[in-house]
C-alpha cells in the first residue's frame, strides 16, 4: 500500500522538532545558524522591501542615481534579478552556489544559500532603484481600499503558493537545519496539493498579480511590472522542463492531473457564453455557440432575433 506523502505542514514542523535533538558537534551547530541567522535576516529584508516599495509605486527606494543614468542603473538592477535568478538555477548557478561553503557542507546548505543570494538580489533592487519622480496615478477613497486589499490578498496567495511548494526550500531553513541536525536535506515531493492542484505553477502567477495590484502607478513600476512579467511567463517553461527531469512520471501524471481537473471544472455545461451584438450577427453567433454544445448563451443586448434562436437574454 503506497504511504501518502507528508503534507506541508508535517514537513515543515518535523524538520523544525528535529532541531532540538540534534546530534552534538558545536562547530557544525555554530555554521547552521550562522548561515540560518543570514539567511532569514535577508530573506526578511527582501521580503518587507518588495512590498513597502512597490506598494508606493517604486517612489520609497534609495538609490539617488542622477538623470538619465538613473534608467541604466534602474535596468540593470531589474534585468540582473530574474537572470542571476535563471543562472543559479543551472549547472554553473550549483558550482557558484557550493562557492559559499566548505565542501563538506556545501550540499546540505544548497538550499540556504541559494535563498540567501535570491534574496541579496531583490533587496539590491527594491532598495537601491532610483525613483522617477514622476507619479502618473495615487488610488484614493474606495478605489484604493479595493487595490490595497488586491495587492494584500496577493502576496497571501504568494505566500500560500510557497508555502505549498515547500516552506523549508522556499525559505531556506532545509539548508542549515538539516547540516545542524546532521542529515541529508530531504527534499519535498513533487507538489500537487494546495494550489498546485489547480495551477502547476502558482508561485509564479502570484508574483505577477502582486506586480500589477498596487495602489500607486509611476513609470518606474510600469517597466517593473512588465519586465518581471515577461519573466513570470518564460520561467515557468524551464521549471517545467526541471520538473519532468527531477520527477519523471511522477510529473507527468500530476501534469495530466491538472489538465482532467480544468476540464472537469471548465466544462461547457459551466461556462457563460455572452453575446454583445445586435439583429442577424447576434442571432448567428449565438445559434453557433449553441450547436456548439454550449448551454449558458447569454446575449447582454436584449434582442428579439437573438429570443427567436433560442437563447437567454438579460435586459
Amino acid at each position: 500500500m503506497h504511504k501518502p506523502s507528508p503534507t506541508p505542514f508535517d514537513r515543515l514542523i518535523a524538520l523544525i522538532i528535529g532541531n532540538f535533538s540534534a546530534p552534538r558537534g558545536g562547530r557544525r551547530i555554530l555554521i547552521a545558524l550562522l548561515y540560518g541567522c543570514v539567511c532569514h535576516a535577508i530573506f526578511a529584508v527582501a521580503v518587507i522591501s518588495m512590498i513597502v516599495v512597490m506598494s508606493t509605486g517604486m517612489t520609497a527606494s534609495f538609490g539617488r542615481v542622477p538623470a538619465p543614468w538613473s534608467w541604466v542603473a534602474n535596468l540593470l538592477l531589474v534585468l540582473q534579478f530574474p537572470l542571476g535568478h535563471s543562472l543559479l538555477l543551472s549547472k554553473m548557478g550549483r558550482k557558484i552556489i557550493s562557492l559559499f561553503a566548505k565542501n563538506a557542507h556545501a550540499a546540505t546548505l544548497q538550499t540556504t544559500i541559494f535563498a540567501t543570494l535570491s534574496s541579496v538580489q531583490l533587496s539590491l533592487l527594491f532598495l537601491f532603484w532610483t525613483p522617477s519622480g514622476i507619479v502618473w496615478w495615487v488610488a484614493e477613497g474606495e478605489m484604493k481600499w479595493v487595490l490595497t486589499a488586491l495587492y494584500a490578498c496577493s502576496w497571501l496567495l504568494l505566500m500560500k503558493a510557497s508555502y505549498d511548494a515547500g516552506a523549508e526550500v522556499q525559505s531556506g531553513a532545509l539548508g542549515w537545519m538539516s547540516l545542524l541536525q546532521k542529515i541529508k536535506p530531504n527534499y519535498p515531493d513533487m507538489p500537487t496539493t494546495g494550489l498546485f492542484a489547480i495551477i502547476r505553477q502558482p508561485i509564479y502567477l502570484s508574483f505577477t498579480l502582486t506586480l500589477w495590484t498596487v495602489p500607486v502607478w509611476t513609470p518606474d513600476q510600469l517597466v517593473l511590472s512588465t519586465i518581471l512579467t515577461a519573466y513570470c511567463v518564460v520561467a515557468p517553461r524551464f521549471k517545467e522542463r526541471r520538473f519532468q527531469a527531477r520527477f519523471g512520471a511522477e510529473f507527468d501524471h500530476a501534469a495530466d492531473d491538472t489538465s482532467k481537473l480544468h476540464n472537469e471544472n471548465l466544462n461547457k455545461d459551466d461556462r457563460i457564453c455572452l453575446i454583445c451584438g445586435a439583429g442577424g450577427q447576434a442571432a448567428l453567433a449565438g445559434k453557433t455557440m449553441v450547436d456548439m454544445g454550449y448551454t449558458n448563451v447569454v446575449n447582454v443586448g436584449g434582442f428579439a432575433d437573438w429570443q427567436a434562436a433560442g437563447g437567454e437574454t438579460e435586459e
